[in-house]
């Protein structure tokens, strides 16, 4: 499932750009992380764990079904679905990226 996000935000990295910071996702208690770093040239998306701007703890699932539009981002926050640490900002940035 990892792969299928990665390959997924992968194909969205030019919508992503705009977003000119790194967002960590921490994905459920296997403990994976997905790194998307809008600073890089090109965008960079990985398994890389490092310090970001932004972390989203959410499960795989979630994370895919927000990537697919079928969670709301406001709705899973307000549900505990996702917990952000660092700035909301950028998170709600990735929001908006996302939903388009």
């Amino acid at each position: 499932m990892v792969d299928d996000i990665l390959q997924e935000l992968r194909s969205r990295s030019g919508d992503l750009r705009s977003l000119n910071a790194s967002v960590r996702f921490l994905l459920g208690k296997e403990g994976e992380v997905i790194r998307v770093d809008g600073r890089a040239n090109p965008i960079s998306i990985s398994r890389e764990d490092a310090e970001a701007d932004c972390t989203i703890r959410i499960t795989p699932e979630n994370l895919q079904k927000l990537i697919n539009g079928k969670l709301n981002p406001m709705l899973a926050f307000t549900m505990g679905k996702l917990k952000v640490e660092g700035s909301m900002g950028v998170a709600m940035k990735l929001a908006q990226l996302l939903d388009d």
